[in-house]
């Protein structure tokens, strides 16, 4: 099959101006606790996309583990790709593609570690593999093997046994949003697409050509 002949057409939901929510955060939390509802995989995935000193873009995917009015949180290696892009340049956008539901969302803004005190309080509600493994993996470095990881994990393991501290180069990162945008996919490519954005601290909601 020729992939440009790969087409869906998208008819299970609308948005519109009147039955969205004013603030952007509360649309964002009915769409999130919806795709969580229909099950659909990994609700909680998002790609987060960041930009290097040479203006190389790069994306990767992650997990959204908390939002309120202060932005989207997310935890990782400081010293990760990512890390080291955001230490240079401290603004990101992020995405959401719930494919079941025909919805995307999109959120952009300025970045943040968010305090010890938070990136502690996670780190320790983690499963023990993964507190081990927050030690083990030298993050987007290049390694000779497999084996570096499992024997990292197994020195790790056995160094901490039951109670590995946060690592210091471990924590949460938080997107503080300047700009929202909702996307509904819709039939003939007339597709729903709201953007809200900051002016003057309220939010202004428009609608965008799809």
């Amino acid at each position: 099959m020729n992939i440009a002949d790969l087409r869906k057409s998208y008819e299970k939901a609308e948005l519109n101006e009147n039955a969205s929510h004013a603030d952007p955060l509360k649309q964002f939390g009915q769409w999130l606790q919806e795709a969580i509802a229909a099950e659909v995989p990994e609700p909680n995935a998002m790609t987060l996309a960041t930009v290097a000193s040479n203006l190389r873009p790069s994306t990767r995917v992650v997990l959204i583990k908390g939002y309120d009015e202060r932005g989207i949180v997310w935890y990782t290696n400081y010293d990760s790709r990512k890390g080291q892009e955001l230490a240079g340049n401290p603004f990101a956008a992020l995405q959401f593609h719930w494919v079941e539901l025909e919805r995307v969302v999109r959120i952009e803004g300025r970045v943040e570690k968010v305090s010890d005190e938070e990136s502690d309080a996670y780190f320790h509600s983690r499963p023990l593999d993964s507190r081990i493994g927050a030690w083990a993996s030298p993050q987007s470095q290049v390694i000779d093997g497999r084996t570096v990881l499992v024997t990292n994990a197994a020195k790790y393991a056995a160094q901490f046994m039951l109670n590995p501290p946060r690592p210091p180069h471990w924590g949460g990162y938080r997107l503080v949003p300047d700009e929202w945008q909702f996307w509904q996919g819709r039939k003939s490519r007339l597709h729903d697409r709201l953007r809200y954005r900051l002016d003057a601290d309220q939010w202004l909601r428009e609608r965008l050509a799809p």
